[in-house]
């Protein structure tokens, strides 16, 4: 297999590099994205192939589940990611993606295939909230329904943990950045976003701009004037 990776670099060298050279000497006096890409470390996700998107377009965090901490849970490269992005490269949106199939939602809705990880076990308790709203919503589906329940209600809890971060916090009440929250489903190519005013999942480019005022599940959660929005 690295046999097969360093064939990889070299074809990179002498093909992709040598008709892009442009592209990364301009990549190489820094960087400017304007898209935060929160996503699963799954091998299948590939964040700048379904968005069609170039190096320097997206700046990318992974772990198993596309989990954030809320503030002051935990501390590590999550929290000090989003900061940098949202203070530092001021990026104008964050999109948290989960996927289908995901095996970090299995281990969270099944405890017992992780007694030989008890590292992946404590990192899934960030989304402790994510395995209640599924078994107190979703107990009568069938295991697979429920997988999918959990991977969508898991990505709307990440992105209410989102806005506990300080940057975030002050970047939405400013008007400077907008929050997205999709799921992209392997088997098919789709890429699905939540829709605030539908409450639910539609396919990207059919959501409407939401509407003045709370809505939809998150406001539900939320206190205060509900300026937290999610956005196409």
């Amino acid at each position: 297999m690295v046999q097969q990776l360093v064939a990889g670099v070299h074809h990179f060298k002498r093909q992709v590099f040598r008709q892009q050279r442009e592209l990364f000497q301009r990549l190489a006096q820094g960087q400017s994205p304007q898209t935060l890409f929160i996503t699963c470390s799954d091998s299948r996700i590939d964040p700048n192939l379904i968005t069609h998107t170039d190096p320097g377009d997206l700046f990318v965090v992974r772990n198993a589940g596309n989990i954030i901490p809320a503030y002051g849970a935990a501390s590590g490269g999550e929290i000090a990611s989003i900061e940098f992005a949202v203070t530092g490269l001021q990026v104008s949106d964050i999109v948290i993606c989960g996927h289908s199939h995901c095996g970090a939602m299995k281990g969270l809705l099944h405890p017992e295939y992780l007694v030989e990880m008890p590292a992946v076990g404590q990192w899934l308790a960030h989304a402790e909230a994510t395995r209640r709203i599924v078994k107190s919503k979703y107990g009568h589906l069938a295991e697979a329904e429920r997988l999918d329940a959990a991977t969508e209600e898991n990505v709307l809890v990440q992105i209410e943990n989102l806005q506990t971060h300080p940057a975030v916090a002050v970047a939405l009440a400013e008007g400077k950045l907008k929050l997205h929250a999709w799921v992209y489903d392997i088997a098919t190519g789709e890429v699905f976003a939540y829709d605030e005013d539908a409450g639910q999942y539609v396919p990207l480019g059919e959501v409407r701009p939401p509407a003045a005022g709370p809505s939809g599940r998150l406001a539900d959660v939320k206190s205060g004037d509900g300026r937290f929005h999610l956005e196409t």
